[in-house]
């Protein structure tokens, strides 16, 4: 049970997995995103979108005060100033018109143009066709309401679509905006003012992502009054500054009628009399993604004019974009420190990682040591083993020591490396490997007098571990050398076991 009262377990499966995916996105607390949810009929889709983009008003409550509401008169008169007066009603009489997308020419569509022999066919009807558009739209300039008023009665399948009859070369949208800024530098020189290189609906996408108002300016070149409203009054000190004030937060996009895209524009907006000029801004309180016309400026006007009434445009759609910036704020920092908080948790989920691969890694090397020291140790146990009854073996084919009478004996006195002399006789006859094995099993033989036969341990192969030397002079009788005692040593001698050392040898060597 949370603190504001909303039990979790009285959901639903489906509206705990919609909670739980919200959250996960949206990072907001169950007690919060729960009425949020509800709002929103338990989808999650809407419920993201009100929290990033705001959410708009609810249509329940819309309808109960309509219902509340007092019906208003529908009839009313209507004339061709209607515009201009609705702008000098004050903000809550005024109606806010949406600012609707224009279907332009995608960037890749290939312009078609008409074989040549074709062209030449039906250049007297092009022209026919140019001179009567131009007929029209001169009556066009003259009385302003028969394009408005053609443009409501006729198919709204046709509406906003316009024939290229001024020769200008169709372009996308991106490069119908860059050729009216070539152009209009061309004609009134480098000026401060910087629009937009891409095209309306571009720009009204920058301006909701941006939260900023788009300041829509359509001029007709043949329009009398256009390149003096645009020196006296758009490029004017005072109207410059006031667009390119940071705290304005102003995007400025302009067009020629004479393109496509433009004449759409000028169309969507009810332009009636030129020069012309909109300001366009997110409306939060019509919807979370609406685009509004928030004011016009129509007519020749002056610079103060101009600037008035975009600041009171301005002032009165502020607050509510602040209040969007400043939540887009509050989401950004606690989603940057929520990436920070990951961030340092998978460092420190790295850091303990580490630790523990360096823990089994070494858990790992020191089982590894224990086993290869128990293997060692087995080896060496199964080695002292195999030696002794190597030794037991080779003890029962020692010959004893000839008698006392033979004169051809051997008489070795031998130093054992425990201190201890032992004098035998050998047989002239016996091989020095006899009296190597025999210093060898002289511990066996002291004790093994009579013992059971033993056989000869398999897969092993015996190695002396010392060598016979005689001090003085120093002679050391190799076993490898072979050959008899009594050519090695002669009738008699004195020996010392001297242990190998393996290193020693190395050195030597």
């Amino acid at each position: 049970m949370s603190s504001s009262g909303i039990d979790i377990s009285q959901l639903s499966d489906s509206e705990k997995t919609a909670l739980e995916t919200y959250t996960a996105v949206t990072g907001q607390e169950p007690s919060e995103a729960i009425p949020l949810l509800r709002r929103s009929e338990w989808n999650v889709q809407i419920a993201v979108s009100k929290f990033f983009d705001g959410e708009g008003p609810d249509p329940v409550e819309e309808a109960r005060a309509a219902l509340e509401r007092p019906p208003r008169q529908t009839g009313r008169t209507q004339n061709l100033m209607t515009d201009d007066i609705t702008e000098s009603l004050s903000p809550a009489t005024r109606a806010v018109q949406p600012a609707p997308r224009v279907d332009t020419q995608p960037e890749d569509q290939p312009v078609y143009r008409p074989p040549f022999l074709l062209a030449l066919l039906f250049t007297p009807f092009n022209l026919l066709y140019r001179l009567l558009c131009g007929s029209f739209r001169l009556f066009g300039i003259l009385f302003p309401f028969l394009p408005r008023f053609l443009n409501v009665t006729a198919n709204p399948a046709l509406q906003g679509v316009r024939r290229n009859t001024t020769g200008r070369r169709p372009l996308g949208p991106k490069d119908t905006a860059a050729r009216f800024v070539r152009e209009f530098e061309e004609q009134y020189g480098t000026n401060s003012i910087q629009f937009l290189e891409n095209g309306y609906n571009m720009a009204l996408e920058k301006a909701h992502k941006e939260l900023k108002f788009l300041l829509v300016v359509l001029l007709a070149p043949e329009h009398d009054d256009t390149n003096g409203w645009v020196r006296d009054t758009l490029l004017s000190p005072e109207v410059t500054e006031f667009i390119n004030d940071p705290q304005n937060n102003v995007l400025v996009w302009g067009g020629n009628v004479r393109d496509s895209e433009a004449y759409q524009v000028s169309n969507s907006l009810r332009c009636t009399k030129f020069p012309f000029a909109a300001a366009i801004a997110h409306t939060p309180s019509v919807s979370s993604t609406a685009m509004s016309v928030v004011s016009r400026i129509s007519g020749n006007t002056s610079p103060a004019e101009f600037v008035d009434k975009l600041r009171t445009a301005i002032s009165q759609n502020k607050e509510p974009l602040e209040r969007i910036r400043s939540t887009r704020a509050e989401q950004q920092a606690s989603r940057s420190l929520r990436e920070e908080q990951d961030s340092a948790y998978e460092r420190s989920l790295a850091i303990d990682r580490e630790r523990a691969r360096q823990r089994r890694e070494a858990e790992a090397a020191r089982q590894r040591e224990e086993r290869e020291a128990a293997e060692r140790q087995a080896a060496e146990e199964k080695r002292m083993q195999d030696l002794q009854q190597w030794k037991l073996w080779r003890a029962q084919s020692i010959p004893d020591e000839p008698a006392a009478d033979l004169k051809d004996a051997v008489r070795v006195s031998i130093r054992l490396t425990s201190g201890e002399r032992v004098i035998r006789r050998f047989a002239p006859d016996a091989e020095l490997e006899e009296l190597y094995a025999f210093v060898e099993c002289y511990d066996v033989l002291q004790e093994s007098q009579g013992a059971t036969p033993v056989e000869k341990p398999e897969g092993f192969e015996h190695q002396f571990g010392f060598r016979l030397v005689s001090p003085m002079p120093r002679v050391v009788y190799e076993m490898d050398a072979g050959g008899s005692i009594r050519d090695k040593i002669g009738r008699g001698g004195n020996l010392l076991v001297e242990p190998i050392d393996d290193e020693e040898d190395e050195e030597e060597s």
